[in-house]
């Protein structure tokens, strides 16, 4: 039976495009109200905030965020190159601005690992650029917390004229200013992506791409700590293979090591891993987590301030961390366009890994996000915070997870969280002066934990799927041993090639019939399965385009036992000599066979069947050589007096055969070549004569 199709109203593109584009343009008081209230999530939810049922956990899970920001944000300055007080202007403009334009509830945006990394690397290659040796850090000399005398004193200064700065700027001066520009730009590129509705790039990042690029990254992040863990003095390796030449570096320099700082490191490490063990062990029970980063925070900086750790061990402190805020600048131009290629993987990545914790979270608590408008928050607490001195951002698992356990319920616990940052902002700042750098490092290095135990899925992970393994030991390994932006655009690329591959060499496969059922099934899969006598069913299970055509023809001579062409030029060399014999009148054929054998032996054995039934049920779309392809067999097998069959087409594909001329021009012999199952088909060629 041939079904009928709909007939579908064909859509003036023009017209449509043009009444969106008026609907745009058009501005009136509601629509106004409704872009501000779209832009601005914070306006439809916060009206209807229940206070009494949400303000207890809000407050308990911002406390709780902000006491673990602070240790963090000190922390993840070693990462990015930077001093302390610009990742707590990060981690407080990050929230106050994700109250006012995220959709998600839960989701802690702020300081990351992962960013502060490839931040690092940016400052760090620009700063060696503008001739600044990396390891100019000159003791501190003064506990005074006063802001100017900090911002004035840099350990080194130059007159840089290489970017149009012709002002003197010392080292700190010159790398907050390369983070502030590659942030901004961070920035700009995600605002575009939403406003060109690009939110689609994430697609392209898959689970296994985003783990090794995680992980891989976790492991330069774990190698840059190591020489703060033991206390020696190692040039901060730049480029390609810098996770190769730091370790070379730590152990031609392992003899160096300062005592104080390994002891203080093996403690710290161990109170925090059997803490967040504990922790993980009886979350449950804990109405709360133990602010642990917190406690040893607070006992580091005083055994080192009372001990004088500093002074008689030579033991690396922290230094001044100044009160109050800087006055806003506009980011430099002339940097932007230095660094306006390493901010693409930076939004890119950034971006990522904010929707796919809203998405998930979102999902879990039963409510929707806006992925664009999530792009939006993301680009703006980027934008909005590189005038106030602050470097790029993301959302963190570890500290949403934190949000989520301990009662979060809206984006007020972000406003919390910033209270307590600004509290550390505006008076507490200078009294971490003596905290050592390798308690910093311990910090960082323990957070590491839930990446580096990727290690251990490895195993599962090959069970479920070698592809996707191999997806993630490539990313991962590009990540770690070549660059982080490098490693993440070899893991988009090998696994896009992996697709390819998939489908340029798919399964291929002849079927037989299931006993007494209407069901057909792959012959080398199953067993108990009934051929058809003079029938071959082929499945081909991928789209039929141009780099798989070869493949789909060699598949299909080689599992029939028949290549059209070859037996036609057999015939065709066969008749030839039958000609010549009869001209010369021996009617004893050049194989010493009479013309009735001969008519026998150009039909050989091994074609042992006379209809070819195509499973198209995996073919999801055809392009012009598919079309082809497929016009090329019908036209090579009917030579043979076998006929073709296509069985359980979709409507695209069946389209696609009506306009490149497979069933003709009128479409009269549709019903006898195309079958909408297998069954059908099956039947219809037993039929035939």
């Amino acid at each position: 039976f041939l079904m009928e199709r709909k007939t579908h109203v064909k859509i003036n593109r023009k017209e449509v495009m043009l009444a969106k584009l008026r609907k745009s343009c058009s501005c009136t008081p509601q629509k106004l109200k409704n872009f501000l209230m779209d832009f601005f999530p914070v306006l439809r939810w916060l009206p209807k905030y229940r206070c009494k049922e949400y303000i207890w956990g809000d407050v308990m899970s911002g406390l709780v965020i902000g006491i673990i920001l602070v240790p963090q944000a000190i922390a993840y300055s070693l990462l990015a190159g930077l001093k302390p007080i610009y990742s707590l202007y990060t981690s407080f403009f990050a929230n106050i601005i994700y109250f006012l334009m995220g959709t998600s509830r839960h989701v802690s945006v702020g300081i990351f690992s992962l960013i502060s990394l490839m931040v690092g690397q940016v400052v760090d290659r620009e700063l060696l650029l503008a001739g600044f040796d990396l390891n100019d850090d000159a003791p501190p000399s003064s506990v005074d917390g006063s802001l100017q005398n900090d911002h004035l004193s840099n350990s080194t200064a130059f007159n840089l004229t290489i970017v149009g700065i012709n002002a003197e700027c010392g080292k700190e001066c010159y790398a907050i200013g390369i983070a502030t520009a590659l942030t901004f730009m961070a920035g700009v590129y995600q605002v575009l992506m939403g406003i060109f509705r690009l939110g689609f790039v994430s697609m392209y990042l898959s689970e296994s791409v985003l783990d090794g690029f995680a992980t891989g990254a976790s492991l330069t992040i774990l190698t840059a700590q190591v020489k703060y863990l033991i206390g020696i003095k190692i040039p901060r390796s730049q480029g390609h293979g810098m996770l190769v030449i730091t370790w070379i570096n730590i152990f031609r320099n392992i003899s160096q090591a300062n005592l104080c700082d390994v002891i203080t490191s093996a403690i710290c490490i161990v109170v925090l891993v059997t803490a967040k063990e504990l922790g993980d062990r009886y979350k449950h029970k804990l109405k709360f987590p133990l602010p642990t980063e917190l406690v040893v925070i607070v006992v580091a900086t005083l055994v080192s301030h009372y001990g004088k750790l500093n002074e008689v061990y030579a033991s690396s402190v922290s230094g001044a961390i100044p009160t109050g805020f800087i006055p806003p600048k506009v980011p430099e131009f002339s940097l932007m366009l230095r660094v306006a290629l390493d901010a693409l993987p930076l939004a890119i990545v950034s971006f990522v890994f904010t929707v796919s914790l809203s998405e998930m979270f979102a999902k879990k608590y039963a409510y929707t996000i806006r992925a664009n408008q999530e792009m939006f928050a993301v680009g703006f607490c980027n934008i909005i915070p590189s005038f106030f001195h602050s470097f790029a951002t993301s959302a963190a698992l570890a500290k949403t997870l934190v949000k989520t356990s301990t009662g979060c319920q809206t984006q007020i616990s972000g406003v919390i969280s910033a209270m307590v940052v600004l509290l550390v902002l505006l008076f507490l700042a200078p009294l971490f002066y003596s905290l050592q750098k390798c308690v910093l490092a311990c910090i960082i290095i323990v957070s590491l934990r839930g990446a580096l135990r990727k290690f251990r899925d490895v195993p599962a992970r090959y069970h479920m799927n070698k592809v996707d393994t191999l997806v993630w030991v490539v990313t991962m390994s590009a990540s770690a041993l070549v660059s982080t932006e490098i490693g993440l655009l070899v893991g988009i690329v090998f696994s896009m090639l992996c697709i390819i591959v998939r489908t340029q060499r798919p399964r291929t496969a002849l079927l037989g019939q299931i006993q007494d059922t209407s069901f057909y099934e792959d012959d080398l899969e199953y067993e108990n399965l009934s051929t058809i006598p003079k029938v071959k069913i082929f499945r081909f299970e991928a789209p039929l385009y141009y780099a798989n055509r070869n493949y789909f023809l060699k598949s299909l001579y080689r599992l029939t036992n028949l290549d059209p062409n070859l037996e036609a030029a057999r015939r065709k060399k066969y008749e030839k000599k039958e000609k010549q014999h009869l001209k010369k009148g021996n009617h004893r054929t050049a194989n010493g066979l009479g013309i009735g054998e001969t008519t026998l032996q150009l039909v050989p054995q091994q074609i042992d069947f006379q209809a070819l039934i195509v499973d198209c049920s995996s073919i999801s779309f055809l392009d012009t050589t598919g079309v082809n392809t497929l016009k090329e067999i019908l036209k090579d097998y009917k030579n043979l007096n076998i006929s073709v069959l296509l069985a359980c087409c979709n409507p695209s594909v069946i389209d696609s055969l009506k306009r490149g001329g497979y069933f003709g021009k009128d479409f009269g012999c549709m019903q006898e070549m195309l079958f909408y199952s297998i069954h059908n088909a099956v039947l219809f060629a037993k039929d035939q004569k």
